[in-house]
């Protein structure tokens, strides 16, 4: 089963992405800040990580910036999810090594076709 990595600070929002990437068929593997994300990244090896930015301690630029200088997990596809929007915010997930962003607030729909930029379904998606 392909895995998504979630790393997001707030419960309610980490709980919504647990549920709909295990509606898109992956198995869902959830971190409640960066450093925890950054260590699950390296013992799952995830098909995709699903970066919150804004977070307490090191935030999801810092932890896409460790994960790029590891050769363990420099190609796993990062995208950002974050409540950024300004385009020097965004760009600079970009610069910290994130493949892509996806602003707050989106829908499943969103989500998921940025997903499918990443990796493949592995079951039919939910229209």
């Amino acid at each position: 089963m392909k895995k998504v990595l979630i790393v997001e600070d707030h419960p309610d929002m980490r709980e919504l992405l647990v549920w709909q990437m295990e509606l898109m068929g992956f198995l869902a593997i959830p971190a409640k800040h960066a450093k925890e994300g950054v260590e699950k990244a390296m013992q799952e090896k995830p098909h995709l990580i699903l970066m919150d930015i804004m977070m307490p301690g090191m935030d999801g630029r810092e932890a896409a910036r460790l994960l790029r200088s590891n050769p363990e997990t420099r190609d796993i596809p990062i995208l950002a999810a974050t409540a950024l929007f300004r385009e020097s915010d965004l760009r600079s997930c970009i610069e910290a090594g994130c493949n892509d962003y996806i602003v707050k607030p989106f829908t499943f729909q969103q989500l998921q076709g940025k997903v499918q930029e990443f990796i493949s379904f592995p079951t039919a998606t939910i229209q």
